[in-house]
């Protein structure tokens, strides 16, 4: 594999299904791009002194969004509050959000969709006198699952290198 296969992380992008704004897009920071297998810790015919661990269901952390606050006019915020305001009184909307990892040419090298989200908290980063920081904007959104892709871009890279 030859350095210029590897991909950075800090060209990405993020879009909600639904969103018409750019500023809705310019995330500073992205975390819970992880899955986990839980396991099941099975005892067998009575012996306590060893159990099975047998595989069950997938987890997923939150996902969570950081970005400078830009805008007070946001779509997404106004999702978010709508959502975590609601107190159930209305069905929750969930969204598809996609993060789309580039390269420094704008191209799509990979992206994660994250089916059927939802809003469970919007917090705003502490304000500190002391600091010379921007004001950033956290979002945090539990989801059904995530999906993978790889970009044509990307594959026709190594393809051509075989």
């Amino acid at each position: 594999m030859e350095y210029n296969d590897l991909l950075t992380g800090f060209y990405f992008n993020v879009k909600v299904d639904g969103s018409s704004s750019d500023a809705d897009a310019s995330f500073q920071e992205v975390y819970g791009l992880n899955k986990e297998m839980n396991i099941e810790e099975v005892n067998t015919n009575g012996e306590n002194h060893s159990t099975y661990r047998l595989p069950s269901t997938a987890k997923c952390p939150k996902l969570i969004l950081r970005r400078g606050i830009a805008s007070t006019n946001s779509e997404l915020i106004a999702w978010c509050q709508n959502t975590i305001d609601s107190d159930l009184d209305k069905p929750i909307q969930t969204k598809n959000i996609s993060l789309t990892l580039t390269n420094e040419n704008g191209e799509s090298c990979m992206s994660w969709r994250f089916v059927k989200a939802y809003p469970i908290k919007y917090s705003v980063a502490d304000l500190k006198s002391k600091e010379n920081s921007i004001l950033l904007d956290i979002l945090e959104f539990h989801y059904q699952c995530f999906e993978v892709e790889t970009s044509p871009v990307k594959e026709s890279k190594l393809k051509s290198r075989r």
